[in-house]
């Protein structure tokens, strides 16, 4: 479950981010890629689980609007007017083992910078995201994320991109 919880840790802080100054974004259904790079990829745990346990888990991601190609993760994503002004646009409302904090370092219209830190059971992840808004119907962006657990550490990059798909959400909420 570490995979999971790493997997959503990157997907998730780098969402939550794109939402944090962003008032005029299109509501409506949004997908975000996101590609993985470093030691302990989410792909390299999932490849090693036992095949019901790696069925269940891509179950899970379906079912929450996520696919996994190797290291890229595409998340769908319903952007209401209240998660906008929460700057929640993105955030997984999931309960996680983690507690998070964030800091801006830089905001402006067109781009931003957050650092955070992250405590669970495991360890900690520490890191920072770049935001680069490209129209209230794209965004680009950056992580760079540090992770301690059981005495090893792992650093992780990753880029982002998050697109506009319609009004319309269907069945993502």
């Amino acid at each position: 479950m570490r995979t999971v919880f790493i997997l959503g840790l990157i997907v998730c802080t780098s969402l939550a981010v794109v939402a944090a100054d962003m008032p005029n974004m299109k509501e409506g259904l949004w997908q975000m890629t996101v590609s993985t790079g470093g030691m302990g990829m989410p792909s390299d745990a999932m490849a090693n689980m036992p095949a019901d346990q790696r069925a269940m888990v891509e179950q899970m991601m379906k079912q929450k609007g996520i696919s996994m190609n190797g290291n890229t993760v595409s998340v769908k994503s319903c952007v209401t007017k209240d998660k906008i002004s929460k700057g929640a646009a993105f955030a997984d409302s999931r309960k996680s083992d983690s507690n998070c904090t964030h800091s801006m370092v830089k905001s402006s219209a067109s781009h931003m910078e957050m650092t955070f830190h992250c405590d669970s059971k495991d360890g900690t992840t520490d890191g920072k995201t770049s935001v680069d808004v490209l129209g209230m119907d794209n965004v680009k962006g950056t992580t760079h994320m540090t992770i301690v657990s059981g005495g090893n550490t792992k650093t992780m990059d990753s880029t982002f991109t998050s697109k506009y798909l319609g009004a319309d959400c269907g069945d993502i909420k």
